[in-house]
């Protein structure tokens, strides 16, 4: 992919999208969610058919994969000039416009609903355009089932967030505000890693490139490197989000990707 006319190098994308039923501020997700402190290292987590980890542990990150890093990344940071470009090259390389909207929604429990409300509209605005100009992008595939709601919903989230870590998460956070303790369970993990129609994997990989343009957030982007691994993903893999990033986005981010990268293996191989 060639650079642009205002000197950013070309990009896919992939998906995003949650139910909500909790309003809580967005950046307190990103800022307390996933401290590095409270995880630790899943040798024995159990892995679910959502994860579908690949044997290849040599394999580059598909174009798919790659075309998440700079549009989660940039709908992140609100470079919505820099995000419509984005889009476009990710719909061209055959990315689904719902796949698009997952990683779109997906942003606000990180950087906050504005910009994921901006993010969604800039797509709503692409695949306009796009239409009118006689291009047909493939819509897509929905969630399989239902959210659950209620009880079910906490359950489901609780599941999903110690398989992605490794281990029942506690610690006097949660203690101290159990309130987000509820959110983070019955609303991240729950209503958003429940729709399986884009994979823990491509989730994880939007996670880190959104985490990667907030400055500030370095504990969760190192626990969210973690998690990257849990779920099937290789450090050659995150090494090159973090080249992609270099590339497309900002040198900064790659370097904070890089850096938390650096700290989740110090940690796991002191474990």
């Amino acid at each position: 992919m060639g650079p642009t006319s205002n000197g950013w190098r070309k990009s896919v994308t992939t998906n995003t999208a949650p139910a909500n039923r909790h309003r809580l501020p967005a950046l307190l997700f990103a800022l307390v969610g996933l401290s590095a402190a409270i995880y630790q290292p899943a040798a024995t987590a159990e892995v679910s058919s959502n994860m579908r980890v690949s044997k290849n542990t040599s394999a580059p990150l598909t174009a798919q994969q790659r075309a998440i890093i700079p549009v989660a990344s940039l709908a992140a940071a609100g470079h919505i000039d820099k995000l419509s470009i984005a889009l476009n090259d990710a719909l061209d390389a055959g990315v689904s416009v719902n796949e698009a909207k997952e990683i779109l929604v997906q942003v606000y429990p990180y950087a906050g609903f504005p910009r994921s409300l901006n993010a969604l509209a800039e797509l709503m605005k692409v695949t306009e355009a796009r239409k009118s100009r006689g291009v047909q992008d493939e819509p897509g595939r929905e969630p399989s089932k239902p959210v659950a709601t209620g009880t079910e919903l906490l359950n489901a989230g609780t599941a999903n967030q110690t398989k992605l870590v490794g281990t029942p998460v506690k610690g006097a956070l949660f203690e101290f505000a159990p309130a987000v303790d509820e959110y983070l369970k019955a609303h991240l993990f729950g209503a958003i890693f429940e729709r399986d129609n884009v994979t823990w994997q491509l989730r994880e990989l939007a996670t880190v490139s959104m985490l990667a343009a907030i400055p500030g957030a370095e504990a969760q982007l190192q626990s969210h490197m973690r998690i990257s691994m849990n779920v099937g993903l290789t450090e050659g893999q995150l090494r090159e989000l973090a080249q992609t990033l270099h590339e497309q986005v900002d040198p900064q981010n790659a370097r904070r990707a890089n850096e938390a990268l650096d700290a989740a293996l110090r940690a796991g191989a002191k474990a």
